[in-house]
């Protein structure tokens, strides 16, 4: 608003509702939004031609003045029209592309990166895209996210607990690293209190330094780092500057209470002393903090467990978390086999975290949230006798990181997608996968609870309400697939069974052993639905 010459008043006469009052941020902000789609809408009705930009902001800004502000305005919009919004039109070119991939011709190549993050460099789509320079992650503009992030979650645990957390467990995979240039690396450096050193002309990294303990205002803090299977084949430097950064933290000559990296290497390294292990092993292994699956094999293994029925408690759970990703990682060594190292060091974590860089997916529509981040919980919660604090970093707005607990992320979710009248109407588009996507969700959702615990009873009542009692999706399932009702019933009777859903309603028990009965029925007898009045029952 100052940009365009009045400040608050003036900004709220430009707005397209003159009765906007600007008393807060959130009415800043509201007004920019209603002035930015009115800006929008004008040049949509000139075919966003760029000769239609002064007369734009001349009819929405009219009393703004040549202000820094406007030459920004013009500057954006043209932006828009000349750049933007031509290739946005060519994402035709996915299918295009495919089809040329498919036939053996060539796909033209560009960078990758999450459009829903501003990187409007990666348009058109459709393209063979390549990743980014590994020896320039993080990047500097990671940094600043990753250290917004690492605040967030050291203040959010200080308001809830009471003091800080001595370690911090994350979930860190390569599809993120590679949309984000690094924020989850970042996040790692910040909590241990190093910062990355760029080379100045390449803007690689070309190490880490020492944030003082003045400066960085608290104790270093401990980190255990889960990584997938894609990051460790893309990443090696990354690896690699993770592990000189806990090198050199813990070696550092500071107060154990000060820097919990170095206490707990030396609790860790004196056990294993103890054990007869001798001294130079031993601090080789109790340095271990980059975990990740055997060399050569991708996953957590958790999946296999909860698809087949095949775990009885979390004591299961926390065997396959460690099993498949107790392989350690560092600058010397590549997967280790360093299960009780990684049990070791998951049992001290007090925060479990995951991040999520985009609104492209959420924790219940992809198999890999509760694996990897719910798998540490359910191993820390295993080891311990306690759930850490599970917290979801949200950084789809780089400029204002979140950080949520992973309870709220779930009810948020919930209630945006699970139940939203809206998903489940579009989903019902989709046919036979629509009502996979439907069962999947479930799935997700029941593996989440599984793990973190997160789902609570009335949840489970709405889901069997939505999707397995409903008439309407009664007759989706029977038209396009039986065997997701099927599904779907099955896994709502094992949250029953496994006192998961710990209290619902003999009609509702009753009503859903019905629809799985009947789910099995159109299966085995494979009759068509019924019809009546032109509705499929």
């Amino acid at each position: 608003g100052e940009g365009w010459g009045g400040g608050a008043p003036h900004l709220a006469a430009l707005a397209t509702d003159a009765s906007v009052n600007i008393e807060a941020n959130a009415d800043a902000i509201e007004a920019v939004q209603s002035l930015t789609r009115t800006l929008l809408v004008r040049l949509l009705d000139a075919r966003f031609a760029a000769t239609a930009i002064d007369g734009a902001i001349s009819a929405t800004l009219p009393s703004a003045g040549n202000t820094e502000g406007l030459a920004q305005t013009r500057e954006a919009l043209t932006f828009v029209c000349e750049r933007l919004l031509p290739a946005l039109r060519r994402t035709t070119e996915e299918i295009e592309h495919i089809l040329d991939a498919l036939s053996g011709r060539y796909v033209p190549a560009g960078p990758s990166g999450a459009p829903t993050r501003g990187m409007a460099h990666v348009l058109p789509t459709g393209r063979n895209f390549y990743s980014v320079d590994p020896r320039s992650i993080p990047s500097s503009t990671a940094w600043i996210v990753g250290a917004d992030l690492a605040k967030g979650v050291v203040d959010r645990y200080v308001r809830e607990e009471g003091t800080l957390p001595e370690s911090v467990g994350i979930s860190i995979w390569g599809t993120a690293a590679m949309r984000t240039s690094g924020d989850d690396i970042a996040q790692v450096l910040a909590l241990m209190g190093v910062r990355p050193v760029w080379q100045l002309e390449s803007r690689r990294v070309t190490g880490v330094e020492v944030i003082p303990l003045a400066e960085l205002g608290r104790p270093r803090i401990d980190v255990v780092c889960r990584i997938s299977g894609f990051f460790r084949d893309a990443f090696p430097h990354a690896i690699a500057l993770l592990d000189d950064a806990f090198e050199r933290v813990s070696k550092l000559d500071e107060p154990l209470d000060q820097n919990f990296v170095r206490a707990h290497r030396q609790t860790t390294r004196d056990r294993l002393r103890l054990d007869g292990v001798p001294e130079a092993e031993a601090w080789r292994r109790a340095g271990y903090r980059i975990f990740g699956s055997k060399p050569g094999t991708y996953g957590a293994g958790i999946l296999q467990l909860v698809d087949e029925q095949a775990w009885r408690d979390d004591a299961d759970l926390a065997e396959t978390y460690v099993n498949w990703g107790g392989y350690a990682y560092t600058r010397e060594d590549f997967g280790v086999d360093a299960r009780g190292a990684f049990r070791d060091a998951l049992s001290q974590v007090s925060v479990a975290v995951k991040n999520q860089d985009n609104r492209e997916h959420d924790i219940f529509d992809s198999d890999d949230y509760f694996q990897f981040h719910g798998g540490m919980i359910a191993s820390i919660r295993s080891l311990t006798g306690r759930n850490p604090r599970a917290y979801f970093g949200d950084t789809q707005d780089p400029d204002r990181p979140l950080v949520r607990t992973l309870k709220d992320e779930a009810n948020r979710v919930f209630r945006s997608r699970v139940v939203n009248p809206k998903w489940i109407e579009a989903i019902q588009q989709h046919g036979y996968k629509g009502a996979l996507e439907v069962a999947a969700t479930v799935d997700y959702l029941f593996g989440y609870d599984a793990t973190a615990q997160v789902v609570d009873d009335w949840q489970y009542e709405q889901v069997a309400q939505s999707y397995l009692l409903d008439p309407t999706m009664q007759a989706f399932f029977a038209r396009s697939n039986p065997w997701a009702m099927k599904d779907v019933a099955e896994r709502l009777l094992e949250a029953i069974q496994r006192g998961m859903w710990a209290a619902p309603s003999d009609e509702t028990r009753a009503a859903i052993e019905q629809a799985f009965l009947e789910a099995e029925g159109n299966i085995e007898g494979g009759r068509p639905a019924r019809q009546t009045d032109g509705v499929t029952e």
